[in-house]
């Protein structure tokens, strides 16, 4: 209960124990307290159109209110708060519509931002955090599709002891249908990854660096708006020693 007590005092964000395994959770249900949403186009801490909002307790991506067609206004909420080595874990599932203009890559596309950049250093007219994403998808027509990928917006990483520089590394976690809800995590712990999808591994990997071959040892968790509405619950993390 003391380290709870230092967290809450740390960080400032409404966090509640959930379980004797020192889970926190990171969403009250009611509102947007804890959180930074950054738009493209958007300082951080503006949320244009309402695009993050609670719908009936759940973090919601919304573009009911948007004007106009989708020109590429990506976005993220962050975790207010920087994490080191820790266990991440949501549950997301898609729902309704993508909005007109979105791209097609981004139906039913989503995901979580792992040890990112903190939001305030983006650039206004910039897309995505420099980052790891734990990708999400829901099932297309074609019915190939996977989640739990890794892309590498401003990163790269190790697959099996060899470096892999390409965005996109495709996972073996099959996708689910639309409005199915879906149990991801993600371990991050001394420069080793490991991605979740309901109880199984998916992907794995190491030594994480940034573009400019820094390495990515700590940073901001963020999830992802792409053009298509789509829903998070339980959204919960353990530190790591």
């Amino acid at each position: 209960m003391k380290y709870r007590a230092i967290l809450f005092v740390l960080t400032g964000l409404l966090f509640s124990a959930t379980a004797e395994e020192n889970w926190i959770s990171c969403f009250n249900g009611k509102n947007l307290d804890g959180w930074v949403v950054k738009i493209k186009d958007s300082k951080a801490g503006e949320n244009p159109f309402n695009i993050f909002r609670v719908e009936e307790g759940l973090l919601t991506v919304s573009y009911a209110d948007f004007e106009g067609k989708f020109t590429d206004q990506f976005g993220h909420i962050f975790i207010d708060r920087l994490f080191t080595n820790y266990h991440f874990r949501c549950q997301y599932r898609f729902i309704g519509e993508q909005i007109e203009g979105g791209p097609a890559w981004a139906f039913a596309n989503s995901g979580a931002m792992l040890s990112g950049q903190d939001p305030r250093t983006m650039a206004v007219d910039q897309k995505f955090p420099n980052s790891i994403e734990f990708q999400f998808l829901a099932q297309n027509k074609s019915g190939d599709r996977v989640t739990g990928s890794i892309c590498t917006p401003g990163t790269f990483v190790d697959v099996n002891g060899e470096t892999i520089t390409k965005h996109v590394i495709q996972s073996a976690g099959i996708a689910l249908p639309i409005g199915e809800w879906v149990t991801a995590e993600a371990i991050v712990k001394d420069g080793k990854i490991k991605h979740i999808i309901n109880g199984e591994t998916v992907i794995e990997y190491s030594n994480p660096k940034f573009d400019d071959g820094s390495p990515v040892t700590h940073g901001w968790i963020s999830l992802q708006a792409e053009s298509h509405p789509v829903q998070f619950r339980n959204i919960e993390i353990r530190v790591l020693e």
